[in-house]
């Protein structure tokens, strides 16, 4: 097999609006800290994040053929390593993302595609079989999509962004993945669900917890083993894309032979650089300004 990464998921075009706090449910009236236009999606963010780590990947995602569709084809299509399959999904996924300075979050979905099944999913079970590995993010399509995942035999990594534990369309992605990423946002204590995680067969279970850095569960030789990593410290600009950074620098290191610390570390650094960033990756610096 190659050591080409397939990614199958969404990708946005996104107004981020920086406020002091997120608003209270109440008319009144607040003023931003600033605002700008930019690349988003949670697999444009892991796409961006291999390709900057030298990891070639293939992005299949679903892009409308409007002015904001081809403002992200534009973008995506110049950056070294990555490679674009796009479905035609008549309107291109638009957020408004009103941010705080520590990372709280609103996003308000102004658009989304139409995910439909369509004769084009055969290029995306193709791509997967000779790939190194299949990260499988939250989507209509990447959930069509799981029965040939699974029949590809190459491993499968999904992020389950802020389960709660009980959300239906999540289960599928949690029994496909040999890895299940998530963040610390409505699980309650972490460890006894990537425990069982891993004891219903998945090879590694991971969430962040943001400052406090991320908490592991993998399965090594027959025992279930823990991992701990901190955070690295850095001057947030704006919290867009950590978590993605942090997944595909953890897909890159395992890929590459590292055991899960050094892989988890290796996560944490990747996340850092984004946290600098007002971009989903400082691959955009150069592209958006």
């Amino acid at each position: 097999m190659g050591d080409r990464v397939v990614v199958s998921g969404p990708a946005s075009w996104n107004r981020i609006v920086r406020v002091e706090h997120l608003p209270e449910p109440e008319p009144h009236m607040q003023f931003a800290l600033g605002d700008h236009e930019t690349v988003g999606g949670t697999s444009a963010g892991k796409a961006l994040g291999l390709a900057a780590l030298g990891r070639p990947v293939e992005l299949f995602t679903l892009l409308g053929s409007d002015g904001d569709g081809e403002r992200l084809r534009a973008v995506l299509e110049r950056v070294d390593g990555l490679d674009l399959d796009v479905v035609d999904g008549a309107r291109t996924e638009r957020h408004l993302n009103l941010m705080t300075p520590l990372g709280a979050r609103v996003s308000i979905y102004l658009s989304t595609p139409d995910d439909r099944p369509s004769p084009e999913d055969d290029r995306l079970t193709a791509a997967m079989e000779g790939a190194a590995a299949i990260v499988l993010d939250l989507s209509e399509r990447s959930r069509r999509v799981i029965p040939d995942a699974r029949a590809s035999g190459r491993p499968i990594w999904t992020d389950l962004h802020d389960y709660d534990g009980e959300s239906a369309f999540h289960r599928p992605f949690l029994d496909a993945a040999d890895a299940v990423f998530l963040n610390g946002d409505r699980i309650g204590e972490p460890l006894p669900f990537l425990r069982h995680v891993v004891d219903g067969g998945a090879r590694l279970a991971v969430c962040t917890l943001g400052a406090e850095g991320a908490v592991a569960v993998s399965a090594h030789d027959g025992s279930v083993v823990e991992h701990r990593v901190d955070a690295v410290p850095v001057d947030v600009v704006d919290a867009n894309g950590a978590g993605d950074a942090f997944m595909s620098g953890v897909l890159d290191a395992v890929l590459g032979g590292a055991g899960i610390d050094a892989a988890l570390e290796v996560g944490a650094q990747h996340a850092a650089s984004v946290l600098v960033t007002r971009h989903l990756h400082p691959t955009l610096d150069a592209l958006l300004g």
